[in-house]
């Protein structure tokens, strides 16, 4: 197959390319050029599209609804919970998400497990997903959803685990389960009622034991990590990304940089909640302490995110979509901007950049060798970012699962020359 465009970008320059066409064969892209040969190929005429890298969201909670949180996981079975996934996973990729990191059920059972091995196998239409199955929290903290059945103390709903030996089990035990990723709570959060983001919910030797026992078994560490103090600690224990951040210090996004840790910051989520401090109507239905723990801390905010754009840390893309409508995480691309990253930066942060982060250098790019996940849109958004949200065109390891509305300017087009 050749697809042929008016504009691409690579993943990784500074600006996109003119018309470009591309060689798809068995998945990859095997050439990239301004001309190609297409005798023999089937030809897929984009026109006035820019063609890009699929899009990839490292923190995504596919299995949680945001209608009801965690609220559903006390009351819904596994298969209901992941049957009401199907159109979450179809949907993401049809609006270009090609690859996604899902950071933690709060099914019994690892769901999101079964939906990565099924979109794999073809057994569903999904992203591509990388997961971590569970939340791995301190009895109490933010990964501990007891409290959803407060008046049956002998009940726990969450991956909770106390001091080393216990967390060492809880680690193999979900790497044992097929887990690609170890996420743990390093801080509590905004969302939980039982908990505050500056608490930091486990000790330095604690996290050192987890990240070790995964990294003994080749398994990579992110936490759920808001407050300074977490941060740095997890940092410390040797993670590879920390997600959220939003109250770290410039001196802890220097350490980061240092080390070579990723930060996904989840901007969209923070400042959609600032903006609405005084929006009576926004928290209806939400805890109050939320809006009183995101009225605590708007300032230390505000500031942190000023900090990152400011600061070298390697930025990957993701949203923490499931807190709050799937079909809105492309918001997080002008949540970023608007806080000062460029829009080149946040491009690369759900393209190439995400792909290191991942440790899977096929993705994020559009160069030969890489895998055929490509996507196409009208507008450019290098200068209107939100025009992310336009995509019409979307390929996956080199199958076409979207194509633009027939009469649009740029109409898909497909013929074969011989």
């Amino acid at each position: 197959m050749v697809l042929i465009a008016d504009r691409s970008w690579d993943g990784l320059a500074d600006r996109p390319s003119g018309h470009t066409e591309v060689v798809v064969r068995d998945g990859r892209v095997a050439e990239v050029g301004p001309t190609v040969d297409r005798i023999g190929a089937e030809v897929v005429e984009l026109r006035d599209r820019m063609l890009l890298p699929g899009l990839i969201d490292c923190h995504i909670h596919t299995t949680v609804d945001p209608s009801r949180l965690l609220r559903a996981f006390a009351s819904d079975g596994s298969a209901a919970i992941a049957l009401s996934a199907l159109p979450v996973l179809r949907n993401l990729l049809h609006r270009g998400f090609t690859t996604i990191r899902d950071l933690a059920t709060f099914a019994a059972e690892p769901v999101t497990l079964y939906l990565r091995d099924a979109i794999a196998h073809g057994h569903i239409v999904g992203p591509r997903m990388i997961v971590a199955p569970y939340l791995i929290s301190a009895r109490g903290a933010h990964g501990d959803a007891s409290t959803l059945l407060a008046s049956h103390f002998d009940r726990e709903i969450g991956a909770l685990a106390d001091g080393a030996d216990e967390i060492t089990r809880r680690v193999r035990e979900n790497i044992r389960a097929g887990a690609d990723w170890i996420k743990f709570g390093a801080t509590g959060g905004f969302a939980t009622p039982s908990d505050d983001p500056i608490q930091t919910t486990y000790t330095q030797e604690e996290m050192n034991a987890l990240v070790a026992t995964a990294r003994g078994l080749g398994i990579p560490c992110t936490p759920h990590a808001y407050g300074d103090e977490g941060v740095s600690r997890a940092v410390t224990a040797g993670v590879r990304s920390i997600e959220h951040g939003n109250l770290a210090s410039a001196s802890t996004l220097t350490q980061m940089t240092e080390r070579g840790v990723f930060l996904v910051p989840t901007q969209f989520m923070v400042l959609d909640a600032l903006d609405h401090l005084d929006d009576d109507s926004y928290w209806e239905g939400k805890d109050p302490a939320e809006r009183v723990k995101f009225t605590r801390y708007s300032d230390q905010l505000r500031e942190s995110a000023h900090n990152v754009a400011a600061s070298d840390v390697r930025i990957a893309f993701g949203t923490d979509a499931g807190m709050f409508p799937h079909a809105d995480n492309w918001r997080e691309f002008p949540a970023m901007v608007k806080t000062g990253i460029a829009p080149v930066r946040a491009l690369r942060a759900a393209t190439s950049v995400a792909a290191d982060l991942l440790d899977r250098p096929d993705l994020g790019r559009l160069q030969p060798g890489a895998t055929a996940d490509l996507v196409a849109l009208p507008a450019d958004p290098f200068d209107d970012i939100t025009a992310v949200a336009g995509i019409d065109f979307v390929m996956q390891k080199g199958t076409v699962h979207r194509t633009p509305t027939p009469g649009i300017a740029g109409k898909y087009l497909f013929s074969t020359l011989s």
